[in-house]
């Protein structure tokens, strides 16, 4: 399993608003991360 299917999968299951709130913030980090490294691939940047 990926760490995104599992972040995702443990914000579906997780009642504890911090947890929840932390999962989120990592999982938007992910993105971000994702989201430059096409820009980088691509000469988008």
């Amino acid at each position: 399993m990926s760490i995104d299917r599992f972040i995702l999968r443990k914000l579906y299951d997780c009642q504890e608003v911090t947890t929840r709130r932390n999962l989120l913030k990592l999982f938007q980090i992910r993105i971000q991360r994702a989201q430059l490294a096409e820009e980088r691939h691509y000469g988008l940047q």
